[in-house]
């Protein structure tokens, strides 16, 4: 039998490309980073190029994200974001994900193109392609929150002035649904994903929530909760100044 050809590097998968680059970055190598694992020297050379083991298992992905520096998560294969019930996070463009070491990559939405009016919305969000830097020490202290579970979106209107202007960005939890406390967040109202404050009606059997627009010139409106689609709340805002 003959001997398996190595894998060029432009055929490998993202989370192989990323270890590769990942380890560049560290100044280390595939010999180094398998013994700091407690592996054979030849373990990750196997696992790069000829798909042995197919993925990394969990307490390997720990060990060696400890090694490089970074979220075990940059190195697993199929991640799943759950964002919320009603939100499903997309691939992500090219190798979105590779942050330096420190920071977190978080995808931008594409709110300008539409769903069709005519069709439900399906849960999904468009990424533009682009996506914003975070150190993980702001995420992780100021804004309270887990990387995978973060969005940009612009602001497009003025119904939230003025607070909130068209053009502005915001930051968005798709873990944090409830609205207790009341807050900003982003949902789908039936035609559009706009912003909207949210609050509670004490009291009220079923739930009922208040759909607010801060500009004075909106009405606001009471609506069952179970009406709601949020897809999460504004925890942070870039805004022009």
């Amino acid at each position: 039998m003959g001997r398996k050809k190595k894998r060029p590097a432009a055929r490998l998968d993202p989370v192989r490309r990323r270890l590769l680059r990942l380890l560049a970055a560290k100044g280390s190598n595939l010999r180094t980073a398998s013994v700091a694992m407690g592996r054979n020297d030849a373990y990750l050379q196997q696992f790069i190029y000829r798909g042995t083991p197919k993925v990394l298992a969990e307490d390997d992905r720990e060990i060696l994200a400890e090694h490089l520096g970074c979220r075990p998560e940059l190195l697993k294969h199929g991640r799943s974001f759950r964002l919320s019930t009603n939100a499903t996070r997309p691939s992500p463009p090219g190798d979105a994900y590779a942050a330096p070491i420190g920071y977190s990559a978080v995808p931008e939405a594409d709110f300008r193109e539409e769903p069709d009016v005519e069709e439900a919305w399906n849960g999904e969000l468009r990424v533009t392609g682009d996506a914003w830097m975070f150190a993980d020490a702001f995420i992780r202290h100021r804004v309270r929150a887990d990387p995978g579970d973060l969005w940009m979106v612009e602001v497009d209107g003025d119904s939230m002035e003025p607070l909130l202007s068209s053009g502005d960005h915001i930051m968005i939890d798709l873990s944090r649904t409830v609205p207790a406390p009341p807050g900003i967040f982003v949902i789908w109202d039936g035609i559009a994903l706009v912003a909207k404050r949210i609050e509670h009606v004490a009291h009220s059997e079923p739930p009922k929530v208040v759909l607010k627009s801060l500009n004075p010139e909106y009405d606001s409106h009471e609506c069952s909760a179970e009406e709601v689609r949020v897809v999460g709340r504004a925890v942070w805002a870039s805004k022009r100044l």
